[in-house]
């Protein structure tokens, strides 16, 4: 008994410290100014869009594009790119300009009602949820040709699942390692 008060006292002492330890001094300001010019440099809603369309020499100017200019500066480089692939439909029966329109603007969709998926084989872009294969379905739609299934060796990533399983209660992410 002498034992577990000691115990006990011990940890209200370390309990007692930490907490008069903590002084406001070390706690970030929330005064930050936000009056200034801030600038994008960073987007990627679709997954390696970006990487496998966009050369080394446009990253930067991509990246900081918005999306309703996307279209024009970049479609071009995108069909290019599309044709250097063989590319002539995929199996949602787009062809090289209407898939290309799709693609070129890097927005991530957002259904409000219904399926949230990249694509379940009905649904499109209506969202993502955290399972979907989104490489898988780019590479599909890039290389599976209009029934999806040419080039079976350039359209899985052969990563199949998240390494550990997501929660079915939010925040939904996985837990770390």
């Amino acid at each position: 008994m002498k034992k577990n008060t000691l115990a006990v006292i011990g940890l209200l002492t370390v309990a007692a410290l930490g907490m008069t330890s903590c002084d406001n001094d070390d706690m970030p300001a929330d005064n930050f100014d936000t009056s200034g010019t801030f600038s994008q440099n960073d987007q990627m809603a679709r997954p390696a869009i970006n990487t496998v369309f966009v050369g080394a020499a446009r990253k930067n100017e991509f990246n900081t594009t918005v999306p309703s200019a996307m279209n024009g500066a970049f479609n071009a480089q995108f069909q290019s790119v599309l044709t250097g692939y063989g590319y002539t439909q995929n199996a949602l029966g787009q062809d090289k300009a209407t898939f290309t329109g799709l693609l070129v603007t890097d927005v991530l969709n957002v259904k409000m009602s219904g399926t949230t998926t990249f694509f379940d084989g009905t649904n499109v872009l209506t969202g993502r949820a955290l399972a979907d294969d989104v490489i898988d379905t780019e590479l599909l739609l890039i290389f599976g040709g209009a029934a999806g299934t040419a080039n079976p060796g350039l359209t899985k990533d052969n990563v199949n699942a998240n390494d550990k399983a997501f929660l079915s209660t939010f925040p939904y992410l996985a837990t770390p390692h």
